[in-house]
């Protein structure tokens, strides 16, 4: 199976591509898709960078299932809404190429690269070398791509192994009742 994981940002977005045999994780490419050549108020010209860039990337490596870092909350409301408009832009590029995506938040990444959530980006870049065998620390942007993607490898299995063992039925407490109300 083939794992491309992303870091999205509006200013730099990382990407992340691994192959999964059984536990064994294997590094295929990494890298970055950069906005910063484009004037910080072009919005939309930012965003379609993003996503001709993912799309590429997808085109040429071809993975099977797709992870996205969730958006944090941030101080700065406008920061967190261009942030989430950039990530839109991503999600939109894996699911335009008919690819499953899955969201883990940056807490959950930390916890399953490094063991814990509280990890410094070095530590992550640091373990993501480990596990994946690289000669060199990856760019910290990057290495959260290529983190979200083993996150994918590590926890996926477990959501189908869960998935093919539950079967799930939808209740009709939530359901709303067609007809008028009073």
């Amino acid at each position: 199976m083939r794992i491309i994981g992303i870091d999205p940002g509006l200013r730099t977005t990382g990407f992340g591509v691994i192959d999964v045999a059984g536990q064994q994780l294997s590094y295929v490419a990494s890298g970055t898709i950069s906005t910063t050549h484009i004037a910080q108020g072009e919005l939309p010209a930012r965003l379609k960078v993003l996503f001709d860039g993912l799309r590429e990337v997808v085109a040429r490596y071809q993975p099977q299932s797709a992870a996205v870092e969730i958006v944090f909350v941030n101080v700065n409301p406008q920061s967190t809404l261009l942030l989430g408009q950039a990530r839109g832009a991503c999600v939109t590029a894996l699911v335009t190429a008919d690819l499953p995506v899955a969201e883990y938040t940056a807490l959950q990444m930390k916890q399953a690269v490094v063991g814990h959530g509280r990890a410094q980006k070095a530590q992550v870049q640091e373990m993501v070398k480990r596990l994946l065998k690289l000669p060199g620390l990856p760019g910290p942007d990057a290495a959260d791509a290529l983190g979200i993607a083993i996150t994918q490898a590590h926890a996926g299995a477990s959501q189908a192994q869960i998935a093919r063992a539950t079967v799930l039925t939808r209740g009709t407490s939530g359901m709303y009742r067609a007809g008028r109300s009073r």
